[in-house]
């Protein structure tokens, strides 16, 4: 049986605009460029650069929208005002701006590099190779297979059968192996290597045959899972080496290169720049924050527009296409005016958050000691500038700022906390710079395990867990204690 009845619910729903703002508020600086560039494209109504006032006509209201409106269903019948981007003031205003923004304002281009891809630099050396026409077809398959790393990921078996049903070629396991002989002889050596253990190998046996290198081979080829466990006491004894003899060996491989394509296809990548979108500075003993300039554009509606509007309503008729054309700029000016808006109010958000920081962590910013790191979370600043915490996320997530001590993410200054034990609350960022100060000073030969770095910290008046040192160290991306130890 149906039933018709009434429900009441409170729903908070954000608007287009709204969801805007918040994408502009989270692009860095160069996004951000580009995202402006696109809107300029898209948006004719839209200009940037100084507002130029020669020949400055009054802005006009539309008055004449009711003559239009019964011909034309679709057009909204809200008025248009551009009065709030053209002035008859005789100073504009951009003169009257305060300049609370960077002069890093250039426009700098991001450099391309050229040249060969990977991929590319390995055929060209298998096209100077003699490589048999039959061959031929599964060489250059090997070659693709290679990741970016130099090595093969996939088991030689998948790749028969990959062969056979893409490439319609039927091959052996045992040709196969052959082929890729020949491709491991390319450089960079160790290319085309399926594991760690035949790319060293494959490196090693490139070299002068002097006793280091043969000690090398010998515990690679025999005890990898040893090795790479560090366990050097039983190295010794089964291989019969001096302390001496291990230590050339271990120096031999450290000079080795475990990912042998990496050196050639970082070369051929777009090199990746930080461009700062805050600047500090201390002045006269006082911090001084500063918005990039690029993050701050100059943007006007297009007095084109305006001339459109006052032919429009001078013509004594108006006909259907004007009546298009009225409509078209009306959408673009009321995008345009969001726009301008939109911008304004992220350069607002950007500076009140980033302030709101700089002011919580004051005595870090003045002196750049780590140890004065107040313990932060998002919470902490959306409520000092009455904003949501998502807001703020976006914000410290993107941004990167320039200070005197280093450019750094507007993240990184986030921390949880804990108490001493006088009470007082520290920062987890003080704690790990503790413990990677104590690994940095540890013997190497007996590094300090996590039990000990515990019990040190203790010590200094911080207990902790070891299970949460160890959760520190891996943070700061640090091995477990036997794989730190050096002979």
């Amino acid at each position: 049986m149906l039933k018709q009845y009434l429900q009441f619910k409170l729903s908070q729903k954000l608007s287009p605009q709204q969801i805007q703002l918040m994408k502009l508020i989270q692009l860095p600086t160069q996004a951000f460029e580009q995202r402006l560039r696109q809107e300029l494209e898209d948006n004719p109504a839209l200009e940037t650069g100084k507002e130029m006032l020669d020949g400055a006509e009054d802005a006009y209201e539309d008055q004449y929208e009711d003559e239009y409106k019964e011909d034309t269903e679709h057009i909204d019948t809200e008025d248009i005002n551009i009065d709030e981007y053209l002035s008859d003031d005789e100073i504009p205003d951009y003169r009257t701006q305060t300049n609370n923004y960077s002069e890093d304002s250039d426009d700098k281009t991001i450099p391309y590099a050229a040249g060969t891809s990977f991929y590319q630099h390995l055929l060209a050396q298998l096209q100077q190779q003699f490589i048999s026409e039959d061959h031929w077809g599964i060489a250059e398959f090997l070659i693709g297979s290679i990741d970016e790393t130099g090595y093969i990921r996939r088991p030689l078996e998948d790749l028969v059968d990959d062969l056979a049903f893409t490439e319609n070629i039927t091959t052996s396991l045992q040709e196969l192996k052959t082929i890729l002989k020949d491709i491991q002889q390319l450089d960079p050596p160790g290319v085309g290597a399926t594991s760690l253990e035949e790319c060293l190998l494959l490196q090693l046996e490139r070299k002068e045959p002097s006793p280091p290198v043969k000690h090398a081979i010998e515990l690679l080829s025999k005890s990898f899972d040893a090795f790479s466990k560090k366990h050097y006491s039983k190295l010794i004894a089964k291989h019969g080496l001096s302390e001496n003899e291990l230590k050339e060996a271990i120096g031999v491989i450290e000079k080795l290169n475990p990912k042998p394509g990496s050196a050639f296809s970082d070369g051929s990548k777009i090199i990746s720049h930080i461009v700062p979108d805050f600047q500090l500075k201390i002045v006269d003993g006082e911090l001084e924050l500063q918005l990039n300039g690029r993050n701050a554009p100059e943007l006007h509606i297009s007095r084109s527009y305006n001339n459109m509007l006052a032919g429009y309503k001078e013509s004594k008729q108006k006909t259907a296409a004007q009546k298009e054309t009225v409509s078209f700029i009306k959408q673009k000016l009321d995008a345009a005016k969001w726009f301008i808006e939109a911008i304004k109010q992220r350069q607002q958000t950007l500076y009140l958050t980033m302030g709101a920081i700089i002011d919580f962590q004051e005595e870090y910013f003045l002196t750049g000691d780590e140890r004065k790191l107040k313990p932060m979370i998002l919470k902490d600043i959306a409520d000092k500038i009455d904003m949501d915490i998502s807001t703020v996320s976006r914000v410290a997530n993107s941004k990167y700022i320039d200070t005197p001590y280093g450019t750094k993410l507007v993240k990184s200054y986030f921390s949880e906390g804990m108490k001493n034990e006088k009470g007082e609350d520290v920062s987890t960022r003080e704690i790990k710079k503790i413990v990677q100060n104590l690994i940095q000073k540890e013997d190497k030969k007996k590094p300090v395990t996590d039990d000990k770095l515990a019990a040190l910290l203790k010590e200094k008046g911080y207990p902790i867990a070891r299970r949460t040192v160890a959760k520190y160290r891996e943070q700061l991306d640090i091995p477990v204690a036997r794989l730190r130890k050096k002979i």
